[in-house]
């Protein structure tokens, strides 16, 4: 109501019909109104996989950039990774079992209340899943078995469900490391932005394993060519694409470096031309966990176990680059999940030992972090998924 009295053309009326003194008067007034009316901001809920009983949830407050607990609102044992449809209607989470087949859940998301509806459940045909990741559009899900290297695939049904297993890709081999690569271990799935190719980066054979989506068809099949071929005893864990999609980035689990690629476009493959540590003191170390691109497009994280830290990248949009440019600490030892909100402003970090979520400011300009001192308490965080709230 406010903003249709304030109008242009109710304030050029009034302003041809009243006396001068009450067109003042009224102009004092309408800009008195529109200075103090606070703009209605979007609030998100704010979904963390855990290693524990379930899945826990906060709403966001973006203008305050505050949290408020909603506490444990699905049950899903050891949740370890989680996501959702691009609608924001249903969230997905594998249920990481280290003995024995893990599971695969779905639930229906209350954007009111951020409650979570079990919908179904599949095994995972596996063991130890630890990521899944919806396709583009939102035709079929695939996730990661980490202790036998294998994928599944599930259709996903009109009400959000999950359809029984349609494909189940394997791999086989090993690579330098016998105590970590003794056999496949897929650790990721990554869904290029045209929606054709599917990506896993296998930290037991020293590959990023590709293939090709069929999504009418609910179908995942091996690509041409297969993988790409990654440096023996780097162990590659994570990955993620460029905005334009050019470039992409993988962590390393095995030696916490950054290696960034090239994207054929035609056949999806990949081709590395500059690796950098994401350790302090640039030694290889066993124990990054995540990466992720800032929303601009500007700035790459990386996490690391071990030390606790978060390494900061700037990005050059052109050349696809990158350039070391800060390393914090988490006030943590094991930030294995880390996440920036919606609106570019907080980064996230998830450290799964000491049951906490470590808050930085991003500044807009440069994507350096500074610490907030505020901590979300939440068991063994591990990852996250925001949705917005309605």
């Amino acid at each position: 109501m406010l903003r249709c009295v304030a109008s242009k053309l109710f304030m050029r009326t009034c302003l041809r019909s009243f006396p001068l003194w009450r067109s003042a008067a009224l102009l004092i007034l309408l800009t008195l109104m529109s200075t103090s009316a606070s703009p209605i901001s979007s609030q998100y809920l704010l979904y963390v996989g855990v290693y524990g009983k379930g899945i826990h949830a906060f709403r966001y407050h973006p203008d305050s950039t505050q949290f408020e607990s909603l506490g444990l609102v699905g049950e899903f044992p050891n949740p370890s990774d989680i996501t959702t449809d691009a609608a924001g209607r249903f969230l997905y989470a594998v249920s990481e079992a280290d003995k024995g087949n893990g599971a695969v859940g779905s639930f229906k998301i209350d954007r009111a209340s951020g409650k979570l509806t079990a919908l179904n459940q599949h095994s995972s045909e596996g063991v130890a899943p630890c990521h899944l990741a919806v396709d583009r559009s939102t035709k079929l899900i695939a996730a990661a078995n980490y202790g036998t290297g294998s994928v599944p695939v599930f259709p996903i049904e009109a009400d959000g469900s999950l359809g029984k297993l349609s494909t189940l890709l394997t791999a086989q081999g090993s690579s330098a490391d016998p105590k970590r690569q003794e056999g496949p271990h897929a650790h990721e799935i990554v869904i290029s932005a045209d929606n054709r190719f599917l990506y896993v980066p296998d930290l037991g054979l020293d590959k990023i394993r590709i293939y090709r989506i069929n999504a009418a068809a609910h179908q995942v099949v091996p690509n041409d060519p297969p993988f790409v071929q990654e440096q023996p005893g780097t162990g590659p864990r994570h990955m993620v694409f460029s905005h334009d999609a050019h470039f992409a980035y993988v962590i390393h689990e095995l030696t916490s470096a950054v290696t960034a690629y090239k994207v054929n476009a035609t056949n999806g493959n990949l081709e590395a031309f500059q690796s950098l540590p994401a350790t302090a003191d640039g030694k290889p170390f066993d124990g990054a966990a995540e990466i992720l691109l800032h929303p601009s497009g500007h700035t790459l994280y990386t996490s690391v176990r071990g030390p606790g830290t978060i390494a900061v990248f700037s990005v050059d949009s052109q050349t696809g680059k990158l350039q070391g440019t800060q390393t914090v600490e988490t006030g943590g030892t094991w930030p294995r999940g880390v996440a920036v909100d919606p609106t570019g402003k907080l980064l996230l970090a998830g450290d799964q030992k000491t049951n906490q979520v470590a808050l930085f400011h991003i500044d807009p300009t440069s994507g350096k972090l500074t610490p907030t001192g505020q901590k979300l308490e939440v068991p063994s965080p591990v990852a996250f998924a925001f949705v917005k709230a309605e």
